[in-house]
């Protein structure tokens, strides 16, 4: 490996939504710098699994539904 080249590998603190905070190895920042999140795993629907609305606009989920609604999925 080239010497020089790389960024700089560093300790960070990354600080969650609900505040709570965990010390994470990164080329971001510098060290000993914070990260705030303002969306994160521990409580965005993507991860966690939560209900998600399924905004129709113009009607066309219904339409791939009912195109596609003989093959049993």
């Amino acid at each position: 490996m080239k010497a020089e080249i790389h960024p700089d590998y560093h300790t960070i603190n990354v600080k969650m939504t609900d505040g709570t905070i965990f010390q994470t190895r990164t080329t971001w920042g510098k060290e000993g710098d914070q990260m705030s999140l303002d969306i994160d795993p521990t409580v965005h629907p993507a991860w966690t699994g939560g209900s998600a609305k399924l905004l129709d606009t113009g009607g066309r989920v219904s339409k791939f539904k009912n195109k596609y609604s003989g093959l049993g999925f």
